[in-house]
């Protein structure tokens, strides 16, 4: 029994604690928390690419990348409206774009949203464009490209005689916001079919190019007025890339005195300044390339015949900017109580970088010199600055700054000076006086200077010549300019050396025009590089070409290329017909090489200038 009982008793022990557990169990199964699961990840998605811009019934294709979860799947739509429409541009299940077939220039936004996440999506810019019109201008040679875009962006004209194209104008903004450009297109030869498309870098970085257009260039000049230009040497691989700006003089043929040329002799551009009224002789004294891309020209001067005398300012189609004539300047001049009276612009001005303008003009006032009871009338020269409001900011005048009693050639036509170039360095000018052979740097600094002469280069002037005698100077010179790199300290200067006053080394007399005249040997004209030392007052030679027996009795410029080499107008080399002047380019070594060089008869040259292109900062 006692067996039994016992036995009974661990059966029901064991049956109680198995209830137990198990109601324990169904316990913690029905009031104890699970677990958290560990949440996906936030779903993301990018668009590729990011922007795009495209013409009438163009294609481009997106992709769609989604991350943090499995559902990568998107939906596609422009400017909210999903698969877009035939305004805005469609776009299919795999993310290919169709613009419209008839796009109007606007910017449209192409979307994708997560399958998985209706609020997560990503975007993409798309610029539709209308195709650019080109339309003839009042200069058969230049041609107007009109391109729209609704949003900022820069523009360039890429042109040529194929689909290659292989030139292009500068790169100009739209109007703020967007709108149209409109790109004056000039370099192209007369009577010839040219290809040009614009092409366009817009703000949100895309990149697009216009549908070819097609432009046929007009007649330009009749032959008779071209100039009669020879290509002695043409242009080689070693030749400097560029076009040459013509400023010319001597039209009994009425030939063109302002034109641009390429290498190959071709007139690319051209200014014809015989249809300003009353102009008379139309010399450019000179014609430059602005900053701005406009041309401006020094027209009329003190010719005979001539009762114009203005600096025009002029597009590239020719139409016109800006005149400033010498009555204009004299009645500034006079308002401000200023002495100057000028007697017309001539030969030179000088774009400064903050808008302003140097004129270089003739002042004439009666002077009683040294030993002398009557005064003589004396031609003289100032500068006028004029800012970028058209008001004068500073003014200057040889007879204010210089000895007139020292005149050694053609007095009383006493400086007859013929350059003004800025000095970025230290702000100041340097202007060429050629009737004292001297190259003078003046006091300016950016138009608060005292307009006292810094130092005088040239025979009689402030500097010795380190390696040379008197007739090794330069005499009578055109186109002094800065070399680059350079410093108010130590300049290098490119100087034409016209030569008409120069000593023979052995007698000292002046040189002759020819040969066996009585005097000195035979005249010659060079270009000459000189270093200087500014503060040890000290000139050296540094290169020279002597062009003997070519002799410029006026006129001509020289120049150091972006290869180099020296670039040279001669200038006059014949006044009276048979006209004639030469351009070329020669190696900057101990014995000169003529890489590429332009005759020209019939005609004389003021200057004869390598651009780099028509348009500033662009190299052809």
């Amino acid at each position: 029994m006692i067996q039994i009982a016992v036995r009974t008793y661990r059966a029901i022990l064991i049956l109680t604690l198995l209830c137990f557990l198990v109601a324990c169990g169904n316990s913690m199964t029905t009031n104890t928390p699970q677990e958290p699961t560990t949440p996906e990840a936030s779903v993301s998605v990018t668009v590729s690419p990011t922007s795009a811009a495209l013409g009438s019934n163009q294609t481009t294709q997106f992709s769609a990348t989604v991350g943090g979860t499995s559902t990568t799947a998107v939906a596609w739509s422009v400017n909210g409206v999903t698969g877009g429409n035939t305004t805005v541009g469609t776009i299919s299940t795999e993310g290919l774009y169709t613009s419209p077939a008839a796009a109007s220039s606007q910017a449209v936004t192409v979307t994708a949203t997560s399958s998985a996440d209706s609020t997560k999506s990503a975007s993409a810019s798309v610029v539709l464009v209308t195709a650019g019109k080109v339309t003839t201008t009042a200069n058969p040679q230049v041609a107007q490209y009109s391109f729209t875009s609704p949003t900022d962006a820069n523009v360039a004209i890429q042109f040529g005689t194929d689909t290659t194209y292989g030139l292009e104008t500068w790169s100009q903004p739209v109007p703020a916001g967007g709108g149209t450009l409109n790109m004056l297109v000039a370099g192209m030869r007369a009577n010839t079919t040219y290809h040009m498309r614009a092409s366009v870098q817009f703000a949100s970085g895309a990149q697009y190019y216009d549908s070819d257009q097609v432009f046929t260039t007009g007649a330009g000049l009749p032959a008779s007025r071209l100039p009669k230009i020879t290509i002695a040497v043409p242009p080689g691989p070693d030749t400097n890339p560029g076009v040459q700006l013509l400023s010319m003089a001597g039209n009994a043929s009425n030939a063109i005195t302002a034109a641009a040329v390429d290498l190959e002799g071709n007139v690319i551009w051209y200014y014809d300044l015989s249809t300003i009224p009353n102009l008379g002789q139309d010399i450019p004294f000179p014609i430059k390339l602005l900053p701005n891309g406009h041309m401006k020209v020094i027209v009329g001067s003190v010719l005979p015949n001539s009762v114009v005398s203005m600096a025009r300012e002029i597009d590239l189609a020719g139409n016109v900017i800006s005149d400033l004539t010498t009555a204009q300047l004299n009645a500034m001049l006079a308002q401000m109580g200023s002495p100057i009276v000028s007697s017309g612009f001539h030969h030179d001005f000088a774009a400064l970088p903050n808008g302003h303008t140097i004129y270089l003009v003739l002042d004439q006032r009666n002077v009683t010199l040294t030993g002398d009871t009557t005064p003589t009338l004396v031609t003289g020269d100032s500068l006028v600055d004029v800012d970028q409001n058209g008001n004068i900011a500073w003014t200057w005048s040889t007879f204010d700054h210089l000895d007139v009693n020292y005149h050694p050639l053609s007095f009383p036509d006493w400086t007859h000076s013929n350059a003004i170039i800025y000095s970025p360095p230290d702000g100041d000018l340097i202007l060429s006086c050629r009737d004292l052979s001297w190259v003078i740097k003046i006091d300016y600094s950016n138009g608060v200077g005292s307009g006292n002469v810094l130092w005088k280069l040239g025979p009689n002037g402030d500097f010795t010549l380190t390696n040379g005698g008197p007739s090794d100077w330069f005499y009578n010179q055109h186109y002094p300019n800065i070399i680059e790199p350079s410093t108010s300290i130590r300049p290098e200067l490119a100087i034409w050396d016209n030569g008409n006053t120069r000593p023979d080394p052995t007698n000292g007399l002046p040189c002759q025009n020819s040969t066996g005249a009585p005097g000195g040997g035979a005249c010659y004209s060079r270009g000459v590089l000189m270093d200087l030392d500014t503060q040890g007052k000290t000139a050296t030679l540094v290169w020279a070409d002597d062009l003997s027996p070519i002799f410029a009795n006026c006129c001509g410029n020289i120049n150091v290329l972006a290869n180099h080499d020296v670039e040279m107008g001669t200038g006059g080399q014949s006044l009276v017909p048979p006209q004639a002047t030469t351009a070329l380019e020669v190696t900057q070594t101990p014995s000169p090489q003529v890489v590429w060089q332009m005759n020209i008869a019939g005609q004389f040259s003021y200057r004869m200038v390598r651009l780099t292109s028509l348009y500033p900062g662009v190299t052809w």
